[in-house]
């Protein structure tokens, strides 16, 4: 029977990715540990109606991960707008987002329909509040938000234009300069990870890389592409592309860097620090110290609600304090021992910075 430690290695490298995956981070902050009044702050750099578009639609699209990797090099934010820009602006969505090729997504292939009749009903927006709730637990589905979301793709030519207007406007107000800075971070994280390679197995490799990710699934691939993103670490991305293909994301930024340009404190300390000045996230180490434990199972220990031991899991995991096995639609916590003396450097070396 093949294992993850089966599967071939190969490498990928651009910052289109991050393009896309900014702004996704720009417009939920709080999600990856993003002082919202800056994130606000360059938001309102860009112009009013390519802000509103982007405003109406990031929360609630998807990353088109699986095009950019298709894109020639040098895979940079110019090379993706203009690959945008030969597409024609009716299929322009259809083909960034690859809706036409995720057969399997019933989420995709209700969007695409929605392009193509140019029009949506009650029943749609009625499947998509079903969805995110049963993908999310979200009883507080925005449904005014996500009508705004649907009226754009019923209109693809007007939303093909728009979209690429918008990007075109980000890239000139802050991306432009932002890819200079972290392109080199990047490029550093990759060289890094694939000497790891060469004495890791590729489950080792993964867990090395993602700060404590561990897979117990059915699916094992046959290939794996590793490719280094900034903005989301210490979180990563693990995309299924074709039948027997993964790409794995994962997080290139230091923990002695901050994801805010010329900021002094580097953000991943001051979260660890944060997360552990709590008490409940304190007792919830505890626990896992000693066992390996599921939120349901955290949560009748601690005495608390399921969603309040969810969202300490939560910080946790963001400050690269638990490990967490994914068995399936489980998950299972074990406190990150190894994080502690990384930390204690990275406050060693902030301190005496000057």
């Amino acid at each position: 029977m093949s294992t993850l430690n089966d599967a071939n290695i190969s490498w990928d490298f651009g910052t289109a990715y991050e393009l896309f995956i900014s702004l996704h981070v720009l417009h939920e902050p709080e999600y990856y540990g993003i002082r919202a009044s800056w994130a606000a702050g360059i938001r309102s750099r860009i112009p009013a109606a390519e802000r509103k578009l982007l405003e109406e639609v990031i929360p609630f699209a998807g990353w088109p991960i699986s095009w950019v990797r298709t894109l020639p090099a040098p895979k940079d934010a110019l090379s993706a707008l203009w690959s945008m820009r030969q597409i024609p602006a009716a299929e322009r969505m259809i083909k960034v987002f690859e809706l036409e090729h995720k057969q399997e997504s019933e989420w995709a292939q209700a969007i695409l329909q929605i392009a193509q009749k140019r029009a949506w009903g009650e029943t749609e927006l009625d499947f998509f509040q079903a969805q995110v709730k049963k993908k999310k637990g979200k009883k507080d589905f925005d449904r005014a938000g996500f009508q705004r979301f649907l009226d754009w793709w019923a209109h693809p030519v007007e939303f093909g234009e728009g979209f690429l207007a918008a990007l075109q406007a980000y890239q000139a107000a802050f991306f432009e300069g932002e890819e200079k800075r972290i392109g080199p971070v990047m490029k550093a994280a990759l060289e890094q990870a694939q000497e790891l390679a060469k004495t890791l197995s590729v489950s080792a490799l993964i867990t090395e890389l993602s700060q404590g990710i561990r897979f117990e699934e059915e699916f094992v691939p046959r290939e794996v592409i590793i490719a280094p993103t900034y903005w989301p670490t210490p979180l990563v991305v693990f995309e299924k592309l074709e039948a027997e293909t993964m790409l794995f994301m994962f997080g290139a930024r230091p923990v002695t860097m901050s994801a805010i340009p010329g900021e002094l404190v580097p953000d991943g300390l001051l979260r660890t620090l944060k997360a552990l000045a709590d008490p409940t996230r304190l007792k919830i180490l505890n626990y896992l110290s000693n066992e390996h434990l599921t939120p349901s199972e955290l949560s009748r220990r601690l005495n608390l609600r399921a969603p309040t031991v969810t969202h300490h899991l939560a910080e946790l995991r963001l400050s690269g304090l638990v490990n967490l096995t994914i068995r399936g639609q489980e998950k299972v916590y074990h406190t990150r021992r190894e994080a502690l003396p990384g930390m204690m450097a990275a406050l060693e070396s902030f301190l005496e910075s000057k």
